[in-house]
């Protein structure tokens, strides 16, 4: 008997989705992890999302792992006669660590105190922002950009920015 490979329905909580995962059995995708594009659901957002595949019950049910912007998405957005501010970070949840890389773009040139001052400010705000909530509760306000809409108010403060973005995201075991 020849074991054909078949689409199997898996659960997305997050999302409130089902995806597709190819496989012989519902069995043998449990620990795979599978790569979703996001770009479709979050209006023209590139984002790739890194989903975990636990198996209960014969049920198919993804957790993420991480979101990254893809790279083309951020190029795009830049262009001659602004700064742009990156940092990169391990910060503690509720449930573990993880690490977080926050992309920031000015509206003109900046000098380098400000850009520094922003950057503080800004791994500042995420540490306690990331301190008290689960991986579903971060994952879910980055996807839905409440963490950067209340970041960018904050830093309005400093000066205004043109993009507040979360460029990645990663549990960290």
């Amino acid at each position: 008997m020849v074991l054909r490979k078949k689409f199997f329905s898996v659960r997305v909580p997050l999302l409130n989705s089902d995806v597709q995962a190819l496989a012989f059995s519902v069995e043998n995708l449990d620990g795979r992890i599978i790569s979703y594009d996001l770009t479709r659901m979050l209006r023209g957002k590139n984002l790739l999302a890194n989903l975990k595949i636990n198996v209960k019950d014969g049920k198919a049910e993804a957790a993420f792992m991480s979101v990254e912007i893809i790279r083309s998405y951020i190029i795009r957005l830049m262009r001659s006669n602004i700064s742009y501010i990156e940092d990169s970070f391990i910060c503690s949840s509720k449930e573990g660590k993880i690490r977080i890389k926050p992309f920031l773009l000015t509206r003109k040139k900046v000098h380098r105190s400000v850009r520094t001052a922003l950057r503080h400010k800004t791994k500042e705000f995420i540490i306690e922002y990331v301190s008290n909530k689960s991986f579903d509760e971060i994952f879910d306000s980055i996807l839905r950009a409440t963490l950067q809409k209340e970041l960018s108010a904050k830093l309005k403060k400093i000066y205004p920015l043109s993009l507040c973005e979360i460029r990645a995201m990663k549990i960290v075991k």
